[in-house]
């Protein structure tokens, strides 16, 4: 697998619910192209500089996606694809 890094501001158009109810990025644009995912894995709360933020793993089905939250549902930013 191919990773790249991008460390860039994303903006999620659509959140999608697993059967627990925690939600989740469905859709996402980056750099003018829609990303529709089709399954959320893995997910961390991690603490850094005092600030709390969440790590969720995501796939389109050819690609998997690592985003980061501020733990608010505001702000959200795409970290890396591998491919």
């Amino acid at each position: 697998m191919n990773r790249v890094k991008i460390n860039e501001q994303v903006t999620v158009t659509a959140m999608g619910f697993k059967k627990n109810l925690t939600p989740y990025p469905r859709r996402m644009e980056f750099r003018g192209i829609t990303y529709d995912f089709i399954d959320a894995g893995l997910r961390c709360i991690v603490r850094y500089s005092g600030k709390i933020a969440e790590i969720i793993t995501l796939s389109d089905g050819l690609s998997q996606y690592c985003l980061r939250t501020d733990n608010k549902g505001g702000n959200w930013t795409l970290l890396s694809i591998m491919s």
